[in-house]
């Protein structure tokens, strides 16, 4: 009987579609678990696809070809360690999301997910058949027990592994970010280790794929629950724990390196950066360009598609009219010197002229107001693609989640673009990233040091600058009780009755309700950003565009 199992965890970020390549990663970690002597090298739920892979994985073509890859991956892996991979499954008509156990050039094992998620970003139900209850797979004399992502997160599965003989649980995860999620996922893993008596691998995927980012944070638990290992946060990582047999013949994890995990402020500012790369870099796009208003919001996505990117690869505009003070004219000039990123001005002046007097004799007679301030933001959002086309650089948009969720933002002008990296952040959260992201610098940034946003540009009233002296809370509540109402409307789905009853205006709740409900078709139009909250809009909030309810209690 061994008394050794050496186990590899490839924390990896995987490509959606690149089938080619993301077997060329499990190749790797293979080499890399081979070196170390491993038995088993293990990597993340649906890994040689991607993940998710939504409506895609309804197309046999695609399914097939992901098995065909996994088939190749046992063939090139025949010899050294084992290979557990997950991939997209079609078996007798039925389609799975499945765990594979590759060993001497087969597939010697076929995990398929019970538990299926079917809330917030998650929709598994409607594409995959539930899989049956399992015991563990028999790995060289040890039983190892393969729960699938949400499998773990439910006690009868692991339940009915440990009582048909597991003796380890390694749980393989495409698990993304939200704010506070990792707490929720060791807490239930530490669960699953009391209830079972056993030790309990969690491994994650790394990466972004389109509003989502994988966190990683893999780690391992000892019986008890005590933690063994813990791999970092957002980084590619290839980890190596060996697990000896104790004298009750149990079986207990190595202590390896455990790596502390940062603030919520650092975890948001990297998800935002990682984002964006992953973004640029898996659809093909190597620059970004948008328009820089001297204010905050443009302040902090220019700062993120820096460090994200590098300067070398970011235009800023700006787009001043007669509105423009001198004092954003400063701002934005100062805050691109400070990042060392291309910076043009573009006046709006001229075009402005033109298009009011095409229009005048249709608007004759009618007094200026919002029609106006919106031709402003339009042409902006017009010159803007006319650069993205000619230069080949992805447009991104700046509006904050306060904006988005309250319609603050004109669609075919300042939401034009094709990323939003402030999409799930509210504006009291923008300023405060701002400050967080002056005070640190860290080597996965590849923008400059220090202080790179002007103390003006965060201190400064909030102003779309679109008519004289206009300020944000003309229009809005101030922010910090706008960002308060919708934090308890959006993120917490609370009633009018319960946030009045928090201490809040019902008047101006019912007004900020009203706006979330009819800003609908803009958040439908708009582009995609990283999620950071379990209520990101998108996925995890999905809402009519039609719809005249509204809460009266």
């Amino acid at each position: 009987m061994d008394n050794k199992f050496r186990l590899t965890l490839a924390q990896l970020n995987p490509t959606l579609g690149d089938l080619a390549g993301n077997m060329a990663k499990a190749m790797d970690a293979h080499a890399q678990a081979a070196q170390n002597d491993a038995d088993f090298v293990v990597l993340p739920e649906m890994f040689i696809c991607g993940y998710q892979v939504q409506d895609l994985a309804l197309k046999d073509a695609f399914v097939l070809d992901c098995m065909a890859h996994v088939e190749k991956l046992a063939l090139a892996a025949a010899d050294g360690p084992s290979v557990g991979i997950g991939g997209p499954l079609l078996d007798d008509g039925q389609l799975y999301n499945a765990y594979f156990v590759l060993k001497g050039g087969k597939i010697i094992a076929t995990m398929r997910k019970h538990e299926l998620p079917n809330t917030h970003v998650f929709d598994e139900r409607r594409i995959y058949d539930k899989g049956p209850l399992a015991g563990p797979i028999n790995l060289d004399g040890i039983r190892v027990g393969l729960p699938i992502c949400e499998d773990a997160w439910h006690a009868p599965v692991c339940e009915t592994m440990a009582e048909s003989g597991a003796e380890i649980l390694i749980v393989p995860n495409g698990s993304p970010y939200y704010r506070g999620k990792f707490e929720r996922r060791i807490n239930h893993m530490v669960a699953r280790v009391i209830e079972n008596d056993l030790p309990l691998v969690y491994l994650n995927m790394v990466g972004g794929q389109d509003d989502q980012i994988f966190d990683g944070g893999s780690f391992v638990l000892n019986r008890g629950g005590h933690l063994a290992m813990q791999m970092p946060l957002f980084d590619e990582s290839i980890q190596h724990v060996e697990f000896t047999r104790t004298d009750d013949g149990g079986w207990q994890a190595s202590e390896g390196e455990k790596i502390a995990h940062v603030d919520e402020w650092e975890q948001d500012y990297r998800v935002m950066v990682q984002g964006l790369r992953d973004y640029m870099g898996k659809t093909g796009f190597k620059k970004v360009l948008l328009g820089l208003s001297g204010g905050v919001d443009s302040a902090i996505v220019a700062t993120i598609a820096v460090d994200a990117l590098g300067a070398e690869n970011v235009r800023c505009v700006m787009l001043p009219s007669e509105y423009t003070s001198q004092s954003s004219l400063d701002d934005a000039a100062e805050i691109a010197t400070n990042l060392g990123c291309h910076y043009d001005t573009v006046p709006i002046a001229a075009g402005r002229a033109a298009i009011t007097q095409t229009l005048a004799p249709l608007f004759a007679g009618l007094d200026e107001g919002l029609t106006e301030e919106n031709i402003q933001s339009r042409l902006r959002g017009l010159l803007l693609m006319a650069m993205s086309n000619k230069f080949g650089e992805m447009l991104l948009t700046t509006g904050n989640k306060s904006e988005v969720a309250v319609g603050y933002a004109t669609i075919y002008g300042d939401m034009s673009g094709g990323y939003n990296p402030l999409k799930d952040l509210y504006k009291m959260r923008v300023f405060e990233s701002c400050r967080w992201r002056n005070a640190n610098h860290r080597d996965w940034m590849m923008g400059p040091e220090g202080a790179v946003i002007p103390v003006a540009i965060i201190d400064k009233p909030p102003s779309a600058e679109l008519r004289e002296d206009q300020r944000d809370d003309d229009s809005l509540p101030p922010y910090e009780i706008l960002d308060a109402i919708l934090e308890r409307l959006v993120d917490l789905d609370q009633s009018v009755a319960e946030i009045v009853a928090a201490g809040f205006d019902r008047d101006v709740v019912k007004r900020v309700e009203h706006l979330v409900y009819i800003s609908e078709y803009k958040r439908f139009q708009s582009a995609p950003g990283p999620r950071l909250t379990h209520k990101a809009f998108w996925l995890d909030r999905r809402y009519p565009i039609v719809n005249r309810w509204r809460d009266n209690g």
